[in-house]
């Protein structure tokens, strides 16, 4: 009694018996087992529920028309035990690539800068890679799209590399964007309500 090559202590469940005695069901010529994994485990990566992680942006939810937004994301390295074919596969994606979408036809990327998060007091002034200028005050739908690539092993066996991508794109952040005016005014909020722009005041 054999089992396919590839496969160690198999356990048979389909038999009958020969002669009165049990024989397991296989063909004449079973397949390599780590081939038909290989063909296969891309289809698999990309099937993973891979955590895309979320789109985050100073400041935020306003930000101010001409002046720096900066985006970054957050998402890392993500591992995941399968069972494929009778073997024990592991999976890791890992991000490696990503596309900044602004909402306002606008885009950064595919780039390896994932952007980081900056102290408030420099919101207005520091350009990072992944920062962004609005022209135009709106509303904008913002996304990023993380590209993964992945390995994988079988059986505890060395980690093998996944010949394709899996890419991801979060659910949109929305980025209203305002504009800033200036004017003299004789009188403060606290002393005038009414003054010009103050909460609450009439705009003409």
């Amino acid at each position: 009694m054999q089992a396919p090559k590839g496969i160690t202590n198999p356990t048979f469940t389909d038999w009958q018996p020969v002669d009165g005695k049990p024989a397991c069901l296989y063909d004449p010529e079973p397949g390599n087992v780590l081939e038909d994994i290989a063909a296969r485990v891309l289809t698999d990566f990309q099937q993973l529920p891979v955590n895309p992680g979320t789109l985050q942006a100073q400041p935020f939810p306003h930000t101010l028309k001409g002046g720096p937004t900066n985006f970054y994301t957050t998402t890392g390295e993500q591992t995941f035990d399968l069972t494929v074919l009778g073997q024990k596969v592991h999976l890791t994606a890992t991000p490696t690539n990503y596309t900044y979408a602004f909402g306002d036809g606008t885009t950064l990327g595919p780039t390896p800068a994932a952007g980081y998060s900056i102290p408030q007091t420099e919101w207005l002034t520091n350009q990072t890679r992944t920062s962004h200028n609005y022209t135009n005050t709106g509303n904008y739908p913002a996304t990023v799209t993380t590209s993964f690539t992945g390995t994988y092993s079988v059986n505890n066996g060395p980690p093998l590399p996944i010949n394709g991508n899996l890419n991801i794109t979060t659910p949109p952040t929305t980025i209203h964007v305002w504009k800033t005016e200036k004017a003299l005014v004789a009188d403060t909020c606290q002393e005038n309500p009414n003054s010009w722009g103050c909460p609450g005041a009439e705009t003409g």
